[in-house]
Parts: structure tokens; C-alpha cells; sequence
């Protein structure tokens, strides 16, 4: 194994001032949102709107302490592989811009031979691991680009599916919820279809880890749907809100619908707050019980998995895993 690990993850406000900052940075990145706009027009419009977006988003993160998570989880994890592996653990936050300078400086200087960079996202996108490639592409030292070993996805990992599934069986027992009489919703983050039209892996992924783990669960009963969709653009589909606007149509009334947080691996806005507000409710209203099964966040299965896949997962090039913006979607989609 290599000699130096690098976790990459989302990132999240910790604080009130860094919402906007935050948004600014998910908006303004290409991979995300994807326009026909020059560069200087994409940034100056979707600035605009971050600064309008979060001024209505920051009641969404009073809920949560007026911060997200997911920066204390990933730290937390990144010192218990240090301990445990006895390695020097870096960590980049994507979208935290104020703590960039001082990450990407981190891996420059670096003495390790080689580093292993670990994405937190099981599924691979070009919009989130494919990302931070681009960034690292963009800032890094080209000497250190070189020493980068990237694994670049572990949906199908025998680790992943077997820490998802004790995790699952650990709530459903914690819950006195007999196997049979679950509903597990598994709701990964969804994508415009135009980026799987333009050779994203990300849902034929979720899709695998979906059937691997459902595959452990004879007697449940499974959903699968993608959250989380803005703006006008067709998304991958079937979307979670309308599942769950006609959920008597797929459960029936003596099961429990558990939400399963399938491309999640630190719980943050998305399952704190979209997840508890948006859909659990609906779900309710219809008669049904409903509850959500946090992230894996420190829990041991994960923690002892995150170390199966860093000593077995074959690895990549950053360069790999940039995405080619001259390959767009033929407009079939």
C-alpha cells in the first residue's frame, strides 16, 4: 500500500458564514453545472444566485446546529485510519474553499513516494470524484500529480456490500423491524440525465450496489429512486419526491419504509434535513410508517471496510478521471 492516504469528500459549511461560500463553490464548478456559457458568464450568474440561495437555505442548516457534519465525520475518520494504519491521512473538502490553500499544500509537500486518494463516494461521477481530479489537475504540483494513486470507486467491493448490509440488519434490529415487513427505499443523490448520456457511470453503479445488497435481503421488500433534483433538466429517474407522493402504489400498509442512504457515507443536508422534511412526512400522511437509517458516519462496519478497500482496491491516474468536456449528450436523452 501506499505510503500517505488522501480522504476526498463533499465538504459542508461548518458555520453560518461559510453557506455562501459553500454554494458558490457547488454552483460555480463545471462538472456540476453544465452550461454552454463562457466561464466568466457561468460564474458571475450562478454567484448570484448562490448569494440569493443562501440566504433561504440557512433555516435549513439551523436544523443541523447551523452547520453540516460532514467536515467533523471525515476528519474524525481521517484521524482513526491514521491511528490504524499507523500513515500520514490528508483530507480535501470540495467544496470548502477557505480550507483549499492550505489542503492542496498539505499534499505538495508530502514526502510519501506514492498516495492513495480515497474518494468517500462509492459510486463513481465525474461530477464528484471526477471533480476533485479536475481540481487537484488544476492546483496540484505536477510532481505530486504523479504520485496520486486514485481508487476511483468501490460500489461492488465485497467490503462496501457487506458493511452496508451488517448496517442495515444493525437498525432494522435496533428498530424491532422484522426483515419481512421492510420497505427498504434506497435513495441515492441523483444526476441530470444528459451526464449518464455523456458517459457517466454513476447510475449503472448505484444500480449495481443496489441489486448486491438487495440480494442479501430476500424477505424485504426494496425501492430505488434518485433525490435531490434542481432546476429545469430532465434527471435520472424515477424521482424520490414522486415515489413518495404514491407510495401506497408500491408498499403496502402493514410494511415500514426505511430510507437508505445508499451514496451517502456521512450524513449531512441531504438525509438530515430533505430526507426527515421532504419525504418522510409525505410518506406518513399516507398511513405508512417511515424512518430513516442514518449514514455510516464512524460506525466500526465502515471504519474496518474503509481499510479493507484502501489495501485491495485496484488504483487509477488522476488524469483518468477528468471528464472530457468535448464529449456531450447527443440530445437523445
Amino acid at each position: 500500500m501506499e505510503d500517505a492516504i488522501v480522504l476526498v469528500n463533499f465538504g459542508g459549511p461548518r458555520n453560518k458564514g461559510e453557506i455562501r461560500s459553500f454554494l458558490t463553490e457547488l454552483l460555480c464548478d463545471p462538472d456540476v453545472i453544465r452550461t454552454n456559457l463562457p466561464p466568466f458568464a457561468q460564474n458571475l450568474l450562478f454567484k448570484r444566485i448562490a448569494a440569493k440561495r443562501s440566504k433561504t437555505i440557512v433555516h435549513e442548516y439551523a436544523k443541523m446546529g447551523d452547520k453540516s457534519p460532514i467536515f467533523e465525520t471525515t476528519e474524525a475518520l481521517a484521524s482513526h485510519l491514521a491511528k490504524t494504519l499507523d500513515l500520514p491521512v490528508l483530507t480535501f473538502h470540495r467544496y470548502l474553499p477557505s480550507t483549499h490553500k492550505q489542503s492542496l499544500a498539505a499534499m505538495d509537500a508530502c514526502n510519501a513516494q506514492k498516495l492513495c486518494v480515497l474518494p468517500l463516494f462509492p459510486q463513481f461521477s465525474y461530477a464528484t470524484t471526477g471533480s476533485i481530479a479536475r481540481l487537484f489537475a488544476k492546483k496540484l504540483n505536477p510532481n505530486t500529480l504523479q504520485k496520486l494513486n486514485w481508487i476511483r470507486s468501490y460500489h461492488a467491493h465485497s467490503a462496501f456490500i457487506d458493511a452496508f448490509t451488517a448496517h442495515i440488519q444493525n437498525f432494522l434490529n435496533d428498530q424491532a423491524i422484522p426483515e419481512e415487513k421492510a420497505t427498504l427505499f434506497f435513495s441515492p443523490h441523483g444526476v441530470p440525465t444528459s451526464f449518464i448520456c455523456s458517459g457517466d457511470p454513476y447510475k449503472q453503479e448505484c444500480e449495481t450496489s443496489y441489486k448486491k445488497i438487495m440480494e442479501l435481503f430476500p424477505k424485504a421488500s426494496s425501492l430505488l429512486a434518485y433525490q435531490s433534483k434542481f432546476g429545469p433538466e430532465e434527471w435520472i429517474r424515477p424521482y424520490t419526491d414522486e415515489v413518495c407522493e404514491n407510495i401506497t402504489d408500491h408498499v403496502k400498509k402493514d410494511q415500514t419504509v426505511v430510507f437508505i442512504p445508499l451514496t451517502f457515507t456521512s450524513d449531512h443536508i441531504e438525509t438530515l434535513v430533505e430526507v426527515e422534511d421532504l419525504y418522510l412526512p409525505v410518506i406518513r400522511n399516507q398511513g405508512l410508517n417511515a424512518i430513516r437509517c442514518p449514514a455510516f458516519n464512524l460506525s466500526t462496519s465502515w471504519q474496518e471496510a474503509v481499510v479493507n478497500i484502501l489495501k485491495t482496491s485496484p488504483r487509477t491516474t488522476n488524469a483518468l478521471l477528468v471528464r472530457d468536456k468535448s464529449i456531450r449528450c447527443p440530445g437523445k436523452c
